[in-house]
């Protein structure tokens, strides 16, 4: 059992942001005893969760939706699953910039119409008066400076997002239904933390695969244009 101050040096908190979390809601009751109150692992578990979320890009008003929808009997391995699946696919968390520091750290001053097509791209988003940087922005910016109409470059953006949408949301279902499905029925904290581990190499063995059925579906877009 651990005090306040010990559970936030644990997860690496300031205290006050522990105890900003729990008056949230984000962390169930502490055992008190006396005019002290104890934390567990569970409570740990909560506080990973919820740092996952945040380095998703969730609002804290999000995060306080979500874990109100857990069960209550929810276990140290129920979140560790539920961690693993909500963690980012991508390296780097979303950052907040200004219009200003945006310019600053692409190194020029960016048009109108050149934010516009970075938003179109999935490189951008707008938040609040600022903006949302994601992962992809350097592309987006090479994409720039390619010399192609900025209305091909969208259309080809919009057509990839469409396509990824539609690719995420059915694997989704599978690996809900074949994977988690039949672990939910019962399973142990050796399990929980061994899919835990796998989550990481399966997204990167599926963004792996991604590449190379595009690349051989391409050669037989071309290969059947040439028999054309």
């Amino acid at each position: 059992m651990l005090t306040i101050d010990e559970l936030a040096a644990a997860a690496g908190m300031t205290v006050r942001t522990t105890r900003y979390y729990a008056s949230l809601g984000l962390l169930p009751p502490p055992e008190r005893r006396g005019r002290i109150a104890y934390y567990g692992t569970l409570h740990a578990a909560y506080l990973e969760l919820v740092r996952a979320l945040q380095d998703h890009g969730f609002t804290l008003q999000a995060i306080e939706r979500y874990v109100a929808s857990l069960p209550a009997e929810a276990t140290v391995e129920d979140l560790a699953l539920q961690r693993a699946m909500l963690t980012s696919w991508t390296s780097s968390p979303p950052r907040e910039v200004t219009r200003a520091e945006l310019d600053r750290e692409v190194g020029r001053r960016l048009s109108a119409a050149d934010v516009d097509l970075l938003v179109r791209l999935g490189a951008l988003e707008r938040h609040g008066r600022g903006y949302r940087v994601l992962p992809n922005l350097r592309i987006g910016l090479d994409l720039l400076d390619l010399d192609i109409a900025p209305d091909g470059v969208a259309a080809a953006g919009d057509a990839i997002a469409r396509h990824m949408d539609a690719l995420a949301e059915e694997l989704t279902v599978i690996l809900r239904t074949e994977v988690l499905a039949p672990y939910r029925e019962g399973h142990t904290p050796e399990e929980a933390a061994r899919l835990e581990r796998t989550l990481p190499r399966l997204r990167q063995l599926t963004l792996e695969a991604l590449v190379v059925r595009f690349q051989s579906a391409a050669n037989a877009v071309i290969s059947r244009s040439l028999a054309r």
